[in-house]
């Protein structure tokens, strides 16, 4: 088992956006193709604290993360809302990730 962090810092004014983008359309998605969200939040105090999404995943293995991302990359719903939501400009400006292993503590 590993997990994923993902930091989504936004272009300033975007946050709305991005959380609209997440609640309508990327976890109904992320659902559909059995990928795991195991927390999601803004950041509310520390740095980037208006400006950033983080939310963690769960995923069997490498190859797990690696296919199910590769998938929803090319899926055409996920092509399609993500043009949409940016019609009004880009609403991420940087995606920080990491893949966290807790073997070692099992």
């Amino acid at each position: 088992m590993i997990y994923e962090i993902r930091e989504y810092t936004t272009v300033p004014g975007r946050m709305p956006a991005l959380v609209k983008r997440f609640r309508d359309h990327t976890l109904p998605i992320f659902a559909r193709m059995g990928m795991e969200v195991t927390f999601m939040s803004v950041t509310e105090l520390g740095g980037d604290s208006n400006n950033e999404l983080v939310y963690v995943m769960k995923f069997d293995s490498y190859e797990d993360m690696a296919g199910k991302w590769a998938a929803f990359q090319a899926d055409p719903q996920w092509r399609a809302a993500r043009k949409a939501s940016e019609e009004d400009g880009p609403i991420v400006a940087r995606i920080s990730r990491r893949v966290l292993n807790p073997g070692p503590f099992a």
